[in-house]
C-alpha cells in the first residue's frame, strides 16, 4: 500500500451537489428522529404536519458538503479504511432542498506507524455565499510506515465532573441498512464478507450514523431543538457501533456557547471521543 503524498494541498476543482426535500427527510429517519416517538420530531421527519415548518438535522451538513470523488489517495484495501473523525461549521441553517458547488482539498498524510491518517476540508456554497465547511480524517490500516509527520493531537480534556446533560437513543438493529440509503453504500455496513476483511466480525455501523444520532442529542438538548442555534460540531471516532446497540451522549458546559461530549455504548466503550460543540 502506498499513498500518494503530492495530492496533499491541492483544492480539487468545485462540483455540484443537491439536495430535496425528501433527502433530509431520509436522513432524518437514519439517525433515529421519530423511533422513540413518531410525534416528537415531526419538523424533521415530515414536510405536511399542520403548523410545523420542515427543518434540517444540522448534522446534513456533512452529507451536503461531500464532494464526488476525484483525484485518487493512492493504492489501498478499501476495506481497512475506516473513517476517523468529522466536524463541521454551518454558515447559515441549511435549506430543505439546497444546490451547491462543492470544492475538496487533502490537507494532510500523517503517518501512524501501522497505518495513515488522511485528513480533507471540503467547503459547500451556494448562490449566497459559504454554506457548510467540513473537516474530515479517515484512517487507513497498513498505509503508514512511510516516514511522514506523525501529526499533532489537539488538546481536549474530559471535565473532572458529572455531565451537566446525558441522553441515551437506542439505534436499531437495520439501522445501518436504513442510514446507507443517504448516500454511504460501504459494504462494511452491510456485507459480512466485507467486514470480516476489515477486521470486523459483523458489519458495523456508519461512523456518521453515530454522529448524527449525536447531533440529535446536542441539537434538543442544548439549542432547544433549533438548527439555526447549533453552529459547530466536532468529534472524533474510537471504537466501531453495532445497529441495536444504545448510545449515551454526556455533555459538559464549556463557557457561554460551547460545551464537549462523549458518546458511549451501554457497557461504557467511548464510540465518539473529544467531541467539541458550539452554539447560540
Amino acid at each position: 500500500m502506498s499513498l500518494d503524498l503530492s495530492v496533499v494541498g491541492v483544492t480539487s476543482e468545485a462540483t455540484p451537489r443537491s439536495w430535496t426535500s425528501t433527502d433530509a427527510l431520509l436522513y432524518a429517519l437514519g439517525v433515529g428522529a421519530g423511533a422513540d416517538d413518531p410525534l416528537a420530531e415531526l419538523s424533521f421527519t415530515t414536510e405536511n404536519t399542520y403548523g410545523v415548518e420542515q427543518r434540517v438535522l444540522p448534522t446534513f451538513a456533512v452529507l451536503a458538503a461531500q464532494a464526488r470523488s476525484g483525484r485518487r489517495w493512492g493504492e489501498f484495501d478499501p476495506a481497512r479504511l475506516v473513517h476517523a473523525g468529522q466536524g463541521f461549521e454551518l454558515h447559515r441553517p441549511l435549506p430543505v432542498a439546497g444546490e451547491v458547488m462543492v470544492s475538496s482539498t487533502v490537507t494532510g498524510m500523517y503517518d501512524k506507524g501501522k497505518g495513515a491518517l488522511v485528513t480533507t476540508s471540503n467547503v459547500a456554497e451556494d448562490a449566497d455565499g459559504p454554506l457548510v465547511t467540513t473537516h474530515s480524517s479517515v484512517y487507513i490500516g497498513g498505509a503508514g510506515g512511510f516516514g511522514g509527520d506523525p501529526g499533532v493531537t489537539e488538546p481536549w480534556q474530559r471535565p473532572d465532573r458529572s455531565a451537566d446533560h446525558q441522553v441515551t437513543y437506542r439505534t436499531r438493529p437495520d439501522q445501518a441498512l436504513l442510514y446507507r440509503l443517504s448516500g454511504d453504500r460501504n459494504p462494511l455496513h452491510s456485507d459480512p464478507n466485507f467486514a470480516s476483511r476489515g477486521g470486523f466480525g459483523r458489519p458495523i455501523l456508519h461512523g456518521l450514523c453515530t454522529y448524527g444520532f449525536t447531533g440529535r442529542a446536542l441539537l434538543h438538548t442544548l439549542c432547544d431543538s433549533d438548527p439555526a442555534r447549533l453552529l459547530s460540531m466536532d468529534g472524533r471516532f474510537t471504537k466501531p457501533v453495532l445497529p441495536g446497540q444504545s448510545l449515551t451522549i454526556s455533555m459538559w458546559g464549556d463557557g457561554p456557547g460551547r460545551a464537549l461530549f462523549q458518546t458511549a455504548t451501554e457497557d461504557g466503550t467511548v464510540v465518539i471521543d473529544r467531541g467539541v460543540t458550539t452554539f447560540s
